[in-house]
């Protein structure tokens, strides 16, 4: 009994479960370290799920074709095409917006990416999962710096401005306007009626003095508080 249960079959897909849970444990792993949404559990229980819904799909019928071998017509991709599809639902719920700000697509990304990876893992395909996680993993880490890296040379920030009130925003954008700074992105904050705030994401070039502009913000008798973030 005990031999019919560990035989090589069940050492096959053990292997492959277990490399699937490392595999997407590492990728959860970096954005558990970022403090993401969705991170080394949740990673790793969308790789090992898909990586057995594979299994499931490769070795689950075996017995029902061979006994119906002459009228069973069995298409292996298909519940791998329905973990594919069904997966957006996971990755949807760690997508995040807030006003004109949207956080949480490379998580529900990498979310996508890990079942894609139990998939490969689990019909075989070894050194394609591998590389994949390394290209993964090496596309979250240092993609993230570059980013940072342009960042600062570009001059971008990120403003938390507290007002009186929404309707004096006017008078920040025409200041932006007398500095020609360029507004990426708009984020209205009302938890506090009394003190709404305005997160605006700028590029002040290379001739603007950030300290300038604070001054000149708070000059401003709407302006309560201006602070990078």
């Amino acid at each position: 009994m005990i031999s019919m249960l560990f035989d090589q079959q069940f050492v096959t897909i053990a292997i492959r479960l277990v490399l699937a849970l490392i595999l997407s444990g590492i990728i959860g792993f970096e954005r558990e370290m970022n403090k993401h949404s969705a991170g080394f559990r949740t990673h790793i229980l969308v790789g090992v799920s898909a990586c057995s819904m594979m299994l499931l799909s490769l070795y689950g019928f075996e017995s029902y074709i061979d006994a119906n071998i002459d009228i069973v017509r069995f298409d292996p991709a298909r519940i791998p095409s329905y973990v594919i599809s069904g997966i957006g639902f996971l990755g949807a719920g760690t997508i995040i917006v807030n006003g004109m700000t949207v956080r949480g697509l490379t998580t529900a990304a990498s979310i996508w990416a890990v079942a894609g990876l139990g998939l490969v893992v689990g019909i075989g395909m070894y050194s394609m999962a591998i590389l994949t996680t390394v290209i993964i993993l090496l596309s979250l880490i240092f993609l993230n710096n570059f980013d940072s890296i342009v960042a600062k040379r570009v001059n971008k920030v990120n403003l938390e401005i507290t007002i009186n009130d929404f309707k004096d925003i006017e008078s920040i954008f025409l200041k932006y306007n007398q500095f020609s700074i360029v507004v990426k992105n708009i984020e209205f904050i009302n938890d506090h009626p009394d003190s709404p705030k305005v997160i605006t994401e700028v590029d002040l070039g290379k001739n603007i003095n950030k300290n300038d502009l604070y001054y000149e913000l708070l000059n401003l008798k709407h302006i309560k508080q201006v602070k990078e973030i």
